[in-house]
């Protein structure tokens, strides 16, 4: 019984080691953000200020809406920052359980990861967000005025963002998961026109009842999905790829 508890033990203390290299790691990050919390916020304010109509401005209705707003943006950005350190932990955690050719794509899953982390997030922020935000504001007349909070706008954009952020992560984990033998690029091809539905369905919901805003987002999403077919088809398991054709 000793002898089964030690490893169970020892996982645990690992696990705790590398949770707390995660929370220094973010810690130092924080106060990183937080002192330039306010360039942040403006650079966030952006995508919303260029459509906003005169007269219009943010509010805030609590009295610590504005210090929780602030500290929001710096724990988001800091986790962006800390992205790679994160991930890196992980999957030293999981490490010890993969064969020695899988530990080899320890790096390529944190460079690409965080990459496509922030391609998906600056897609949302220069692309996406500008249209979204426009379509609500063509609904301001002359008696009605946006005066949007500064809490729901703040944490709308950080959802997108981290939303898109996720998205784009497909190609990844498209494949792990052909090297894993999970998935194979003929069984993506299959299910294709199921995915283009389930895209379009989701950017419908998620996005303003417009065509442009919808196509905006279902667009890049279809492609992704073809590029992972093609991931899929170039680097999954081969003797997989042969009994499937």
């Amino acid at each position: 019984m000793t002898e089964e508890k030690q490893p169970f033990l020892s996982h645990l203390k690992e696990l705790r080691d590398r949770i707390l290299i995660c929370i220094y790691a973010l810690a130092i990050a924080f106060i990183f953000t937080y002192y330039f919390k306010e360039r942040i916020f403006d650079f966030l304010m952006q995508p919303f200020i260029r459509v906003m109509p005169a007269k219009s401005a943010f509010i805030f209705t609590g009295i610590t809406e504005a210090f929780i707003t602030y500290f929001k943006i710096s724990i988001v950005t800091a986790t962006f920052i800390a992205a790679p350190v994160i991930l890196y932990e992980f999957w030293m955690f999981v490490a010890p359980g993969l064969h020695e050719k899988e530990k080899r794509y320890v790096f390529p899953f944190i460079l690409f990861g965080s990459i496509l982390f922030l391609c998906g997030a600056l897609f949302c922020y220069y692309f996406v967000m500008p249209y979204i935000y426009k379509f609500f504001v063509s609904y301001a007349a002359e008696f009605i005025i946006p005066m949007p909070a500064l809490k729901n706008y703040m944490s709308l954009t950080l959802k997108m963002l981290i939303m898109f952020g996720l998205i784009f992560e497909l190609p990844l984990v498209a494949f792990y998961l052909s090297r894993a033998g999970i998935i194979n690029s003929k069984m993506l091809s299959t299910k294709r026109r199921y995915a283009i539905l389930g895209i379009f369905i989701l950017s419908a919901i998620i996005t303003p009842p417009d065509v442009a805003s919808q196509l905006l987002m279902g667009i890049p999403l279809w492609g992704l999905y073809e590029i992972s077919i093609l991931i899929a088809r170039i680097f999954g398991k081969k003797e997989i790829i042969d009994e499937k054709a």
